[in-house]
């Protein structure tokens, strides 16, 4: 790879660990030079707060697919910037809605403006072992992040038996059938990946993304001051969590102290996070604009306290 910077996509559905991984691999690699290009659908960036690291540089490009055209050109420029810091590895966390059929595309356009600075070194997809063979059904955007793969990682495969874990790989294999099939628990990796050479999986080619402006769902933004009990909290996510692909964000809990949120198809995961300046959090509905009435419906019945919904 000579002086050329790694790349790495990390690819998969709203709510797969993502992030998780990525916490892992800098520890991991932390005598490494490592660069992260962060994408979040919505204009919080959540996931950011958590990665965010005064040795890491990040940049965030938020609002959107980093593969769509609304944010292409975006994608573009943050390559060729942070090819100046010629890091050993750069990790690009694409929004769980993104479709990576034309990254290769894409980095060729970035070649342009910052010449044969990266190495791609694989695509890698997170499966949510316990959501995805329903998230299959809702959006194309699943299976072509697994077409479009070079490494398929199975998550939270603790919280299913063997006989889902073999299913998930007859469906994927259906899907790929020659990316590398790996496992992660809690961010732990089975599979030093950045050691081997993901590429020769590569199996699909290039196509156009199916993420446009017409196919972004509606986000909504929620803002509030207070503390919530987690109880009601948990009752106002159950009412809505059919309507949404998903929600997280950041509270004050009654007598837990700030926390970081996340529903997850019916899987609502709550853990300690760091102090903010209020509570937030993100919605991405199924249901496009008729989610607003849903959620402050739902806020008003089981919450009851003043909060602003926004786009």
């Amino acid at each position: 790879m000579a002086d050329k910077t790694g790349l790495y996509v990390f690819t998969g559905f709203l709510g797969a660990g993502k992030t998780t991984i990525l916490l892992r691999l800098l520890d991991i690699l932390k005598d490494k030079r490592v660069g992260i290009i962060q994408n979040e659908f919505g204009k919080l960036s959540i996931d950011g707060e958590i990665l965010r690291n005064d040795d890491i540089k990040m940049v965030e490009i938020n609002r959107g697919s980093i593969f769509c055209s609304c944010l292409r050109l975006s994608f573009v420029q943050a390559l060729a910037d942070m090819a100046a810091y010629k890091f050993d590895y750069l990790f690009i966390e694409s929004s769980g809605l993104g479709d990576p059929s034309n990254v290769e595309e894409i980095l060729d356009a970035a070649s342009h403006l910052c010449g044969d600075a990266y190495e791609l070194q694989g695509v890698i997809c997170l499966v949510d072992a316990v959501h995805f063979l329903e998230q299959l059904e809702d959006l194309e955007t699943v299976s072509r992040q697994l077409k479009h793969c070079h490494l398929a990682l199975l998550t939270k495969t603790d919280l299913v038996d063997e006989e889902r874990v073999l299913e998930l790989k007859k469906k994927i294999r259906e899907i790929n059938p020659v990316c590398e099939i790996s496992t992660s628990v809690n961010g732990k990796l089975e599979f030093d990946f950045w050691n081997y050479d993901l590429m020769k999986y590569q199996w699909a080619e290039n196509e156009e993304t199916t993420n446009s402006e017409e196919t972004k769902p509606k986000t909504l933004f929620m803002d509030f001051s207070g503390e919530v009990e987690l109880g009601k909290m948990k009752k106002f996510l159950s009412v809505i969590q059919d309507d949404l692909y998903r929600a997280k964000g950041f509270f004050l809990l009654s007598g837990q102290g700030w926390s970081q949120i996340d529903l997850v198809g019916h899987q609502i995961d709550v853990k300690p996070c760091p102090e903010k300046e209020h509570s937030q959090m993100v919605f991405i509905s199924k249901i496009g604009p008729a989610a607003i009435r849903k959620i402050m419906s739902a806020w008003e019945e089981e919450v009851g306290l003043p909060m602003k919904l926004r786009n």
